[in-house]
């Protein structure tokens, strides 16, 4: 289990006097935000801490002079903020989140995963080869969207790919509110060209398959071979796991850098803003349809399908979006059934535990 505290507070002299926060909290992320969640007794007697690493059996949290290893705790993921308990670390009280990334998890079960919170930037990374695939990076966006965090494209291995423009114009048809940004994930491109969403006190997540650099990203960004990494597959472009948790990282100019697991399956669940934002000039064209509940199929009046006639918007596209919608409300009605199941079995097991004490 790596624990590295001091890698959070970069020397003074390694951050620009102008840009550099003003305490070791600043540094690891801390804001208004959070502080307004607390007061001046409790701050004394239970200090913040983040979450910075999560294994199967362990939290590592980071605070102002504080270092530690907890236990785990459902429904706490990485980049949590802690009102830190000493004496009874699972009773620690988790603040509000600034923002959510959440997926539904693989498997038949129905649960909720958490991948991430407290996250400004999320980097959706692909690369320039097989992998790139327009609908998973909508995918991506939407999940983004969803969490009100800034979402931005990152095209890798465009130095191996001579005629790369095609990736770049079919990532900013996705949606004219993220930026694309295409590079070498190896060098000193990653510092250059993501410098202006990784700044100081900043929480920045790559987030794709594996195989596309999101390790190599980050390496690039610590100026380090801290993360493993290995090569694609050549038959298939598909990428190897290396990282196999979800860990903070900080660079040396401050900015808090997360490293993700590729997600072979990424299932959306209360996302419909997210989808909407995504694909808003789909949203858009809905408003001038003759009918306010219209499906966009045979519907006479569509303002969608006569756009996709008159060669304004990909069919294919719409398609895309009716595949997530339809997604997305199936998931979400699954989830909150199987939230309904949760409290209804939690409260039977409280019912049963007072009549036991009562009979003792």
């Amino acid at each position: 289990m790596t624990r590295d505290y001091s890698q959070f507070f970069p020397p003074s002299s390694d951050l620009k006097a102008e840009k550099r926060p003003q305490s070791p909290l600043a540094l690891l992320g801390w804001r208004p935000f959070f502080a307004q969640q607390t007061d001046v007794d409790e701050l004394t007697q239970s200090p913040p801490v983040r979450v910075v690493e999560v294994h199967r059996n362990a939290l590592h949290v980071v605070g102002d002079g504080l270092d530690d290893i907890i236990p785990p705790t459902e429904g706490i993921t990485v980049g949590d903020w802690l009102m830190f308990d000493r004496d009874h670390p699972k009773s620690s009280r988790v603040l509000r989140r600034k923002s959510l990334i959440k997926r539904r998890a693989p498997g038949t079960d129905r649960r909720e995963q958490l991948i991430a919170a407290n996250v400004d930037t999320a980097f959706v990374v692909t690369s320039c080869n097989q992998d790139f695939n327009v609908a998973r990076l909508e995918r991506y966006i939407a999940l983004a969207f969803e969490a009100q965090i800034t979402p931005v494209i990152l095209l890798t291995k465009s130095d191996l790919t001579p005629d790369h423009q095609h990736y770049i114009d079919a990532a900013r048809a996705i949606s004219p509110d993220v930026a694309v940004v295409a590079l070498d994930a190896r060098g000193d491109a990653p510092r250059s060209k993501l410098a202006d969403w990784c700044k100081p006190g900043a929480t920045v997540a790559f987030l794709g398959s594996s195989g596309v650099g999101k390790s190599t990203l980050t390496n690039a960004l610590l100026g380090t071979e801290t993360i493993e990494t290995q090569s694609i597959r050549e038959d298939d472009a598909k990428g190897r796991h290396t990282t196999t948790r979800r860990q903070l990282f900080a660079t040396q100019d401050g900015c808090l850098v997360l490293d993700t697991p590729g997600m072979r399956e990424l299932q959306l669940t209360d996302a419909a803003s997210g989808i909407q934002d995504v694909f808003s000039d789909i949203d858009n064209l809905s408003t001038q349809c003759r009918f306010n509940d219209c499906k966009h199929e045979t519907e006479p009046g569509c303002a969608v399908l006569q756009a996709i006639e008159n060669n304004e918007i990909d069919a294919a596209r719409l398609g895309r979006w009716r595949k997530l919608m339809a997604e997305d409300a199936f998931n979400s009605a699954s989830l909150s059934e199987r939230r309904a199941k949760d409290k209804a079995f939690g409260k039977m097991v409280r019912e049963i535990t007072k009549q036991i004490s009562k009979r003792r």
